[in-house]
């Protein structure tokens, strides 16, 4: 089914950048810069300050520490319990840093069908079948679980950044469902195309200047 040419961005509504504070309207300006257009998670949740700042404190936290898991497995934890949360926001955008940070075009979409196919390591299949469960049967869970990590040689600490990892997903998850968020279209090309090329995607992130009625955003698609 094809996007319509204009789309609503979120059930609530979604602030102008211009009305935004000031340390998250750079933020957000920031993250332009770098990529080329802005992720629609940042605008959308910005429409609660509080709450976003919290919330990208902690994805900050869990997915840019050095050391421990590399960033390609963090961003492949996130894919596959988004999979199973059926959110499609977090499957298209983080599968794009999976690709990105892989250098495997093919693995997002493997990891979305079926993990347990797709192209990778005894430890990392280890790693997303503990994801999974936190993600999906918490209550579940006990020390045999954790058996088959410490097998692979995993540590407290990396144990602790896959369970966290999908349980703040779990949360991103349920906040795209809620207000209806759809990804930008340019995360559909990256990791599959030059980069160069990707950034021809059509722009899909709002105008500060466009006028908005409350719960009712509307970009180019």
């Amino acid at each position: 089914m094809s996007m319509p040419e204009q789309a609503v961005l979120s059930r609530f509504p979604v602030p102008d950048l211009d009305d935004l504070p000031t340390d998250i309207r750079e933020r957000i300006l920031a993250v332009q810069e770098k990529a080329g257009f802005i992720p629609h998670v940042f605008i959308v949740l910005a429409h609660r300050p509080d709450e976003f700042r919290a919330f990208f404190a902690y994805h900050d936290a869990l997915m840019e520490k050095d050391g421990g898991l590399s960033k390609a497995e963090r961003e492949m934890i996130v894919v596959a319990t988004s999979a199973a949360n059926d959110c499609q926001y977090c499957v298209v955008a983080h599968g794009a840093l999976v690709r990105i940070y892989s250098k495997n075009s093919r693995l997002a979409d493997q990891l979305v069908v079926n993990y347990r196919g797709a192209e990778i390591s005894a430890r990392q299949r280890a790693m997303l079948d503990f994801a999974l469960a936190v993600a999906t049967v918490p209550g579940t869970l006990e020390e045999t679980h954790f058996a088959p990590l410490r097998e692979h040689g995993l540590s407290d600490e990396e144990i602790w950044d896959i369970g966290a990892i999908a349980a703040f997903f779990g949360l991103s998850n349920r906040l795209a469902a809620l207000t209806g968020m759809w990804a930008n279209h340019e995360f559909y090309l990256l990791g599959r195309v030059p980069k160069q090329q990707s950034g021809r995607a059509s722009r899909s992130q709002p105008s500060s200047s466009a006028k908005r009625k409350p719960g009712t955003q509307r970009v180019r698609s």
